[in-house]
């Protein structure tokens, strides 16, 4: 992707350069609707401004331009041009069908993020406006491309926004958008979203290596164009006319990343140029492949043929590694010019506009691009658990996990996860040859079934229509989140009434820990709002996920227990709320706030000498962003911002909030704060995990432990502990203590 073309400019001259730009492309058309939608939008945005200062239609107008360079159809740049309008004017879709066309709607309804609510976490937003965006897609692929140029553009932008959100959303980038657009073969965008994400979620390794990698870039600039000189003379000397080759710097993150991953210095990564030469036919590949092997030395086991099995995105050329006459390794890709636009342009390179649906009205190089989307679309169904959907979307779409490629016994390549088993190869084929696998033949010998696969294995399934079907052991052996999906899908299923009484029996003992029976919380009141915070139609099935480990029984039994707590709060009245606020008349003095300081760790902004309590139900540690709500007879309880119950809480709560910041030597006090470790059961885990704590002087006030049972064999351990930590750095620095420990697999931060 070229640098960003429309800094600096004002709407007027980005439109203009926008128009000129389409017009390369489009030499014919009318560009009057786009014209109209530029003024629509400027009318509609009207004297919205952005973080930068900037007026808020240069946004719209970069997107577009930045979707002109894919050389997209004008329906597109229209809904670019119109992306925000519904979300944030009061123009409707109504609006947009009324002035453009149902078309243009579709686009911009797709992109447009659900409307916010009170009582959903980020995550839980996060996930349903993915899960809008895929089924979106499904009707039309446009939507995810104008969804990746929004947020390209928001990047160019993002040292407006506050550090939090800074990396907040290059994270995002880096989880969900440069994947997806890698997916989709586009890497002209792809690579500035990982490197822009990068630069803010790790600044200091970031500019380092970039300023290392300049150099060295420079210092190779005179190499490279040498290399070059020599490979278009041997080209043409072996009959080769129209063919370009040029020296290509890599991008900084995939140098990052490659240096993490193969545990390298920047001296050791000899790529950081790829030598790249475009020809005109697949038979001419092959042929420059030979110039290039009879004039430098290949290295063994460095030779990737992408055009006869190509990536998962259909990335196609041929990639080997050489050395020169001195022994100095480098990088050369081989492709045609037609293998080139389509790694530049993706899925955009094949859309066929005005037709069709997802996998209709494409060529099949676009339908195979977008497979990964139809596989998301499978997942949504089953997925109920919004944490769940987001780990198996991240998981799926992680663009440095290698992958492998095995044969089925007609010949048939199935593209998998490195590390995925012969389940993993059954579920990939088809849910049923899962469900009734009981064993597999891998290269013609029979094989136990988790046996890892690697390239270039012929596999074989055996079935039986009397197949007991999955076991849950299954889901700690399957690598790929399709294959865990289905197992899980099929418990659900098959085993619905033992896992609703399982559930249930989960939900007894939770609530028996809160002193209640399930009875007295779970009234119809709160059980209706439990369910529409985790999205299940009725009790029973949510009681058949917590049986099948879909939903935390805590996560249930928290919801209900908070929905008792508002209903049987007695609010203060305007006179005690009064009371502790300070007023011009009664301003706090500086002895109380010094006074608060060493008792709580926190400053109020606004309030007196009161007591200070931190809120059980999110345990809030210094580093964490925290909020105060004043309560009846009991002070001040301090809550973390994304605590569940400040998500949730009603508007007339909200005039109790009190802005709260923590006090400069805050971390010389001890808060007690919970976590839950799940891994693998085996002999000597709790021994492992106590000692992690001890060795970092813990104060361990609560820790106990189970397993879930699979038949006889004892599973997955999970374990709570609860002790007092200084500050959120500190748990941190626990957590990836606990996270070195063999057989541990996760850890989350809980209630206690």
């Amino acid at each position: 992707m070229p640098d960003d073309e429309t800094r600096n400019l004002n709407d007027k001259e980005i439109f203009d350069k926008l128009i000129a730009r389409m017009r390369k492309y489009h030499p014919s058309s009318d560009f009057s609707r786009v014209e109209k939608a530029y003024l629509y939008a400027k009318s509609m945005h009207g004297s919205q401004l952005r973080k930068s200062g900037e007026p808020y239609i240069i946004h719209p107008l970069s997107v577009a331009f930045i979707l002109a360079d894919l050389n997209l159809d004008t329906e597109t740049i229209i809904a670019a041009l119109l992306h925000d309008v519904i979300e944030d004017t009061k123009a409707t879709r109504e609006d947009i069908v009324r002035e453009f066309s149902e078309e243009v709607a579709l686009l911009v309804d797709g992109v447009t993020k659900l409307e916010k609510t009170d009582y959903r976490p980020l995550e839980e937003e996060q996930a349903e406006n993915y899960r809008k965006m895929f089924l979106s897609t499904a009707k039309d692929i446009r939507i995810i491309l104008i969804k990746a140029a929004d947020r390209l553009h928001n990047l160019r932008t993002l040292k407006y926004m506050s550090p939090e959100k800074q990396k907040l959303k290059a994270q995002e980038t880096l989880d969900i958008y440069a994947p997806l657009i890698h997916r989709l073969g586009i890497s002209r965008i792809r690579y500035e979203l990982e490197d822009l994400s990068f630069r803010y979620i790790n600044p200091g390794t970031y500019y380092d290596l970039r300023d290392k990698i300049v150099l060295k870039q420079s210092e190779r600039k005179a190499y490279i164009d040498g290399i070059v000189a020599d490979l278009q003379k041997q080209m043409k000397d072996a009959g080769l006319a129209n063919f370009h080759i040029d020296g290509r710097p890599k991008h900084f993150f995939s140098i990052y990343k490659k240096m993490v991953s193969q545990d390298k210095s920047l001296d050791q990564i000899y790529d950081l140029f790829a030598v790249r030469i475009i020809v005109d036919t697949v038979g001419q590949c092959y042929q420059a492949l030979g110039v290039v092997h009879r004039e430098y030395t290949p290295i063994q086991g460095r030779f990737k043929d992408y055009i006869s099995t190509p990536k998962r995105n259909i990335y196609r050329s041929l990639h080997t590694t050489v050395l020169d006459q001195s022994g100095e390794p480098f990088e050369v890709q081989i492709r045609t010019f037609e293998m080139h636009r389509e790694s530049e342009y993706g899925v955009a390179a094949h859309w066929r506009y005005k037709t069709g649906k997802l996998g209709g009205g494409r060529d099949d190089k676009s339908s195979d691009k977008i497979d990964l989307l139809r596989r998301i679309l499978e997942w949504q169904q089953d997925m109920t658990d919004n944490r769940e959907f987001l780990e198996a979307l991240k998981s799926d779409l992680d663009v440095y996990k290698e992958d492998i490629y095995c044969y089925t016994p007609s010949g048939e390549l199935v593209t998998l996860t490195k590390g995925s088993t012969t389940i993993d190869f059954a579920y990939s084929i088809h849910t049923a040859l899962g469900n009734r696998m009981v064993g597999a033949r891998v290269n013609g010998r029979i094989v136990p079934i988790d046996t890892r696969l690697t390239t270039g294995d012929r596999v074989e399934i055996i079935t039986s229509q009397n197949a007991p079907g999955p076991k849950l052991a299954w889901l700690q052996i399957v690598k790929t989140s399709q294959a865990r999906g289905k197992i899980r899908q099929w418990f659900k299923h098959e085993n619905r009434g033992e896992n609703i009484s399982h559930g249930r029996a989960l939900l007894e003992k939770g609530a028996s820990h809160k002193g209640f029976t399930l009875a007295q919380l779970a009234t119809p009141e709160r059980v209706e709002v439990t369910l529409g915070r985790y999205n299940f139609s009725d009790w029973d099935s949510l009681l058949a996920s917590v049986g099948v480990g879909g939903l935390k029984e805590n996560q249930v039994i928290n919801r209900l227990y908070d929905e008792y707590l508002r209903e049987t709060a007695v609010p203060p009245t305007d006179a005690e709320i009064a009371e502790s606020l300070v007023t011009p008349e009664n301003p706090p003095s500086r002895e109380a706030r010094r006074r608060e300081a060493k008792h709580s760790g926190v400053f109020f902004r606004d309030v007196g000498d009161v007591s200070v309590k931190y809120a059980r139900c999110c345990g809030p540690l210094p580093g964490d962003e925290i909020i105060g709500f004043v309560t009846r007879g009991r002070g001040v309880s301090v809550h973390r911002t994304d605590c569940v119950n400040v998500i949730n809480m009603s508007e007339e709560d909200r005039h109790r909030i009190l802005e709260v910041t923590w006090a400069p030597d805050a971390r010389n006090l001890l808060y007690r704060t919970g976590i839950r470790i799940i891994g693998r059961d085996r002999r000597g885990l709790l021994g492992d995990i106590s000692k992690v704590l001890f060795d970092r002087n813990i104060n361990v006030r609560h820790i106990e432990g189970g397993s879930v049972r699979d038949g006889k064999t004892m599973d997955v351990a999970i374990i709570n502990v609860v002790f007092d930590a200084r500050d959120k750095a500190e748990l941190d620095n626990i957590t990836r203590g606990l996270l070195s420990v063999g057989g541990v697999d996760e850890i989350e931060r809980v209630t206690y």
